[in-house]
């Protein structure tokens, strides 16, 4: 479950982490009665990510304009989702953006701290410039500095910095979070550091260990909040669209950016599911491959979905035996689909769905060969690098009729 960032920045402000002077609106004509001086700056409270590249976010100078921006963002749609409130906060002059994050490796078991020097990253697109201190042992301001460091801050701001990481990841323990994030986090040119935005991703395994959570999860619930992005980013359980494509990707950015490119390219997206975290119904640990065998089988029994397309890029782990959890897969008798039916569904698929599998990657380079190597019939599996050419395979492979094995 995804808090809002109202949500997130009373939480922050609890913990210590500075936060800008701000006021919740449930109503344009709030404005009027504002305690925070012009100019501010009005946000969208939507779960989506892409608020103010669609007019979610707006900088105002006066309450006239305010209460005109307000009125149009409050029936402003993003992902499907209007806003029931907005933020209004301070403007804020940075001088430098830092991206922070505490986040569950799922993979590792462990807390794994993130930072980069770039705001606007996402944490789970591995790359060179995102900075990474995994919390092997009990933690300790160690962690936090050396994760400061291994970022290129210097003198004042490597404990600024380290504070807030501190505090950071001590709302994670305290909360039972998956995710509490920091995007950006800025600098003043006097050297004041601020969280101008946050994320927090609470563990819906712990909602009922904690009783501010579970009230606030039922309130979301009480008002019918569309949790379909939640669902699809959060835990891997997958958005329930009715298209013939099913998604598997090993990411948040990897399953948006397939999501999209279908849509654009005149598909219909079916189920779509993020392999980075484990499912909510997985009562013990899991690894990568064990989640892509379940979310292969879990696609397979959706009776709408004639095409599973994988979208796989950068790093994932046990890379090695991840093609033979495919290659296991397309040899699967349809019958074996029964215990993952849903919704009690005696509905059995007689035939498997076709499969396309983009990996991009020099980690897959083998994998990819052998999966080309299988050379299966009836195009039961098509391999490729590009992201567009997959895309435009799974399209055409779902105006096919079914075929048989």
């Amino acid at each position: 479950m995804d808090l809002l960032e109202y949500q997130v920045k009373e939480w922050f402000d609890k913990m210590g982490i500075p936060v800008l002077p701000s006021q919740r609106i449930d109503h344009p004509t709030d404005l009027k009665r504002l305690k925070i001086r012009y100019p501010i700056v009005l946000k969208s409270q939507v779960h989506a990510d892409e608020r103010a590249k669609v007019g979610g976010v707006r900088i105002v100078e006066t309450t006239i304009d305010a209460i005109a921006a307000a009125q149009n963002i409050f029936n402003l749609p993003i992902w499907g989702e209007l806003p029931e409130v907005l933020l209004a906060e301070t403007k804020y002059d940075a001088r430098d953006e830092f991206y922070l994050a505490v986040v569950l490796d799922t993979a590792l078991s462990r807390p794994v701290l993130l930072g980069c020097k770039e705001p606007d990253i996402d944490w789970e697109s591995p790359g060179e410039k995102m900075q990474y201190v995994v919390v092997e042992q009990e933690f300790s301001p160690f962690y936090a500095r050396r994760l400061a460091l291994k970022m290129g801050l210097q003198g004042a701001l490597i404990q600024s910095v380290s504070d807030i990481v501190e505090k950071m990841y001590r709302l994670f323990v305290q909360k039972d979070l998956d995710l509490v994030e920091i995007n950006p986090l800025a600098v003043s040119a006097s050297g004041q550091v601020m969280a101008l935005n946050g994320k927090v991703r609470v563990n819906e395994r712990a909602i009922n260990r904690h009783p501010e959570i579970a009230d606030m999860a039922a309130k979301m619930l009480g008002r019918h909040r569309i949790r379909k992005i939640n669902n699809l980013l959060s835990d891997g359980s997958g958005s329930g669209n009715q298209g013939k494509i099913g998604i598997l990707g090993n990411g948040t950015g990897s399953v948006l950016t397939t999501l999209d490119a279908v849509v654009s390219a005149g598909g219909k997206p079916g189920v779509s599911l993020n392999l980075r975290h484990s499912f909510l119904t997985d009562t013990s640990p899991t690894t990568f491959c064990d989640r892509l065998e379940t979310g292969l089988k879990v696609l397979a029994a959706e009776k709408n979905t004639h095409v599973i397309l994988i979208n796989f890029l950068g790093f994932i782990p046990q890379v090695s035996q991840m093609p033979e959890v495919i290659a296991n897969f397309i040899q699967l008798d349809p019958r074996e689909l029964k215990s993952h039916l849903s919704n009690g569904s005696k509905n059995q698929p007689k035939y498997l769905p076709r499969l396309v599998v983009r990996l991009t990657g020099v980690d897959f380079d083998q994998a990819r060969k052998y999966l080309v190597a299988l050379k299966p019939e009836s195009e039961t599996l098509i391999v490729v690098e590009n992201l567009d050419e997959a895309v435009k395979q799974a399209v055409r492979l779902a105006k096919l009729p079914a075929y048989k094995k």
